[in-house]
């Protein structure tokens, strides 16, 4: 069966990333898009924090970077601030470019360990263009051609979500995408495929398709009400379940970075757009009730609250098929992964980048299906380690659940690269997972986790003329920051935000 018509349901940023993305797909044949949502049922929107990969989605959408920040309140990223993570009064940051450079090959943290062990006290931060900006509140798009001896400044995006849907449904609307307002109360099952064929609004309007896109959130509207997926549960490794989510004045300058800060049962993050602070507080309903909750958020502004507090529930995992017969799910109703290293925006762009490539519009395949539910669950099982490292490798003994994540059993997958990091200070990666041997790195070292031993290859670099060599990375990037406009100026010059 061709697929002439894909029908998106629901809205929010994931339904106009989709519908965005899809839309790409009219120029070369007849396909029609519909986009199904109501105004009365709400979004999350708390996801305003991005990852570089971001950058490049909105520029194979044909996205104008300027107009689009300006349009979305946006700021620009340079990593995660993480504060009491390891432990209490302590803090580290997660940056988007690497330590240095290789050494034939070999990750400059080793080459910084063994000196480090030799007496060298510098922090591996000063070798950062990226933290050292941050710290500066500077920022610049320096690209890899802007001088040989100067590294580029590897950056993503602060943005309002609200405002990001909006400007991709008008983008969307102009390619041809239709959107359709209404609430589906039904979907129709075909009695002999399993597919579903159409859904109902609730006024009786009945919508058919070939192939739907479920993004109606949490509730799995066709995903799991109508077609009984299953859901993989992974509180166990990721015992938050509640959030509180409230937008604040911004009082100075906006950093160029976003913040986590760990409370006794979970975090708080501070995202900085142009004319407000995204704020929230990520907890264990199991040590923590949401009056103390919202306590902490509220005494923990950085300016007067702007809006009501949006309580929010969850269960961190994912779908057991993200892909069941011809029903895609992106976004929540995929699965969750709490916001700690802003993965959620990032899961949408890959699950829809994987859609258009895997697709066929001649049918619909067991083998897309398959493809697409192995390419995902790799992508989220290496996610969730990643998340799991940062509860796990702690000094905190200060609540019950701090005692709970630092004791907690954690996935095979996760043990393994632990043990072998601890070994020598090597960081396997599998074929494309998404965080680097940097951000391994950076969370593993900042909070307190060093190897046992030097990688012995980086004996073979001992020696004066390699102390000059990464003497020479620190001032370069000392030098770059020095001459960096602040992030506010570079924001108000290249894209200030459009009058509400």
């Amino acid at each position: 069966m061709a697929v002439k018509n894909i029908v998106i349901v629901g809205g929010g940023t994931a339904g106009w990333m989709t519908a965005a993305a899809l839309s790409r797909l009219s120029a070369t044949r007849t396909v029609n898009v519909t986009l199904v949502e109501s105004e009365a049922i709400g979004t999350v929107g708390v996801g305003e924090a991005t990852i570089p990969h971001f950058v490049q989605f909105n520029k194979l959408l044909g996205l104008d970077e300027a107009e689009l920040l300006s349009a979305v309140q946006g700021t620009f990223k340079l990593g995660i601030q993480f504060v009491n993570w390891g432990a209490q009064g302590a803090s580290y940051f997660h940056p988007f470019g690497d330590y240095g450079y290789q050494f034939d090959g070999l990750s400059f943290h080793h080459i910084w360990h063994m000196m480090r062990r030799a007496g060298d006290p510098r922090p591996l931060h000063v070798f950062n263009a990226e933290t050292m900006a941050a710290a500066s509140r500077k920022f610049a798009r320096i690209g890899p051609d802007h001088r040989e001896d100067l590294p580029p400044i590897n950056y993503a995006y602060h943005l309002d979500a609200g405002r990001y849907a909006r400007f991709l449904r008008t983008h969307s609307e102009k390619r041809g995408v239709q959107r359709i307002e209404g609430r589906i109360a039904d979907a129709t099952l075909d009695g002999e495929t399993g597919f579903v064929t159409s859904v109902t609004l609730d006024d009786g309007r009945v919508i058919e398709g070939d192939l739907f896109v479920d993004c109606s959130g949490f509730r799995g509207l066709l995903i799991e009400q109508t077609l009984k997926t299953g859901y993989e549960d992974w509180t166990h490794w990721l015992p938050c379940d509640r959030a509180v989510a409230i937008p604040s004045a911004r009082k100075g300058p906006a950093m160029p970075y976003t913040r986590s800060t760990a409370w006794s049962a979970g975090w708080q993050w501070t995202v900085p757009l142009q004319q407000r602070n995204g704020n929230g507080h990520v907890y264990s309903s199991a040590y923590m009730d949401q009056g103390e909750a919202l306590d902490i958020l509220l005494a923990n502004l950085e300016g007067e609250p702007l809006a009501e507090p949006n309580h929010l529930r969850f269960v961190t995992g994912r779908r057991k098929k993200f892909w069941n017969g011809n029903v895609v799910a992106v976004g929540l109703a995929a699965g969750f992964m709490e916001p700690l290293e802003s993965t959620s925006i990032h899961l949408v762009a890959t699950a829809v980048s994987k859609l258009v490539s895997i697709l066929s519009l001649d049918a619909i395949t067991p083998t897309q299906e398959a493809a697409f539910n192995r390419l995902t669950a790799k992508e989220y099982v290496r996610i969730r380690d990643f998340l799991i490292l940062h509860y796990k490798v702690t000094d905190r003994t200060d609540s019950p659940f701090w005692d709970y994540c630092r004791n907690m059993d954690i996935p095979d997958t996760l043990e393994e690269k632990l043990a072998l990091y601890r070994h020598n200070g090597h960081v396997f990666r599998e074929e494309d997972e998404l965080f680097t041997e940097t951000s391994w790195i950076a969370v593993m070292m900042g909070q307190g986790m060093m190897p046992e031993k030097c990688n012995p290859l980086a004996q073979t670099f001992a020696g004066p003329g390699v102390v000059k060599e990464i003497s020479e990375i620190e001032r370069s990037i000392a030098y770059l920051v020095r001459t960096l406009p602040t992030h506010d100026e570079f924001v108000q010059r290249y894209c200030p935000a459009v009058p509400v």
